[in-house]
């Protein structure tokens, strides 16, 4: 993989908060950007305690977090239109295209996105 900048997906979070150690070397000396989707995503679960709370705060003080901005909202719109795909993931999918990352992420649906750099992780 080349470049240190890489644009993470959700469930990708999820799979490092879990142990993945594959991902924990892939991942080393790059720099994490993230949609704020990630973030609310992953302090919305219902069931989060206080411990997993700060466990992910933590974690997401060492990412660059994007929020939304008239770009990223128009690649959205167009990406949502072209695909049907949830919305959350066309924010996600349209921040790592704005800032021209690849998105890595384990939700196969990002692969009908033209034009997107993806890399696919399998566990």
């Amino acid at each position: 993989m080349s470049g240190n900048n890489l644009f993470i997906d959700t469930n990708i979070i999820l799979y490092l908060l879990n142990g993945d150690q594959t991902l924990v070397n892939l991942l080393d000396k790059k720099t994490w950007y993230l949609s704020f989707i990630t973030e609310l995503e992953l302090l919305g679960f219902k069931q989060l305690d206080d411990a997993e709370e700060k466990t992910i705060r933590e974690l997401l003080e060492q990412c660059m977090i994007i929020d939304i901005n008239p770009p990223i909202k128009r690649k959205a719109i167009q990406i949502r239109r072209s695909t049907g795909l949830k919305l959350p993931d066309c924010i996600i999918a349209s921040s790592a295209m704005y800032l021209d990352m690849p998105l890595i992420t384990a939700d196969k649906d990002f692969a009908g996105i033209p034009g997107i750099e993806l890399i696919l992780y399998e566990r």
